[in-house]
């Protein structure tokens, strides 16, 4: 596993590209309400990427191996889509939920965060998935210094996630990023503490959780892309950049309307 260490040079071009696609959902709040299609949202979000930040969005034609290329230049993941939804012109409706999953490129640097969204008056089963999974990724943060493993910040996802009665997707999670929108390490929202990889000050990854209502299992559409769950209870995801540094780590992907850390009682 070849993982790489980012220089002081790579890191201050990794906070701009991470506040720069945090400040895109920032941009696209108001926006979100009953009527407007994902196809709208992507298509604002695309006019202000490069219109006014001056960057490029990575989703857009990003073709892994095996995959036809993405077509959008955002995923938008609607109730029960676990992750990589295709915007389309179907209207949002009144309760529905929303992630929304922004990556720029800056410079040659990648910036990746991802929010969820109510549309109009949500369901408080809905809200307290969205809670609990953003309390996910939080916890999964702190845990986030030198000399602590990859397995540590999994189990204290799993945890708090089971604990409140949801299931936490296997199949997919976060990664290492910087040149390369995905590198190494994988970042699993599941595991054991004191195992995996120990992590070292100058590694960047994504911690991205997604937590079902219901049962872990999933599908994958027919358009190579969309992934539901498989029992059709909703889904809900967050994601941050997170930097190791010396002494703990430092969130990348904040700006003005970053939702604030949430309080552990």
């Amino acid at each position: 596993m070849s993982i790489t260490l980012k220089t002081p040079e790579d890191i201050e071009k990794m906070r701009i590209a991470g506040r720069l696609a945090s400040e895109v959902l920032d941009y696209i709040t108001p926006y979100i309400k009953p009527g407007v299609t994902t196809e709208e949202l992507d298509k604002l979000c695309h006019d202000y990427m490069v219109n006014v930040q001056g960057t490029i969005p990575a989703p857009l034609n990003y073709a892994p191996d095996g995959h036809n290329p993405y077509p959008k230049s955002v995923c938008t993941s609607v109730n029960h889509v676990i992750c990589h939804g295709i915007p389309n012109d179907k209207p949002l409706k009144n309760g529905d939920m929303l992630n929304i999953d922004v990556t720029v490129i800056k410079d040659g640097y990648h910036g990746d965060t991802s929010r969820m969204f109510y549309v109009g008056e949500v369901s408080p089963h809905a809200r307290r998935l969205a809670k609990v999974t953003y309390e996910c990724m939080w916890l999964g943060i702190d845990k986030v210094k030198p000399g602590a493993k990859l397995g540590d910040i999994g189990y204290v996802i799993q945890r708090h996630a089971e604990a409140a009665g949801y299931s936490v997707v296997q199949e997919f999670c976060g990664h290492g990023i910087g040149k390369k929108f995905h590198e190494e390490p994988q970042v699993l929202h599941y595991g054991r503490p004191g195992t995996g990889l120990e992590l070292k000050a100058g590694m960047i990854f994504t911690i991205e959780p997604m937590i079902n209502q219901g049962k872990r299992h999933l599908r994958l559409l027919g358009d190579g892309w969309t992934v539901v769950t498989k029992d059709r209870s909703l889904s809900a995801q967050w994601e941050h950049t997170v930097l190791v540094t010396e002494t703990g780590y430092e969130v990348l992907t904040q700006s003005d309307g970053t939702p604030p850390k949430p309080v552990f009682k």
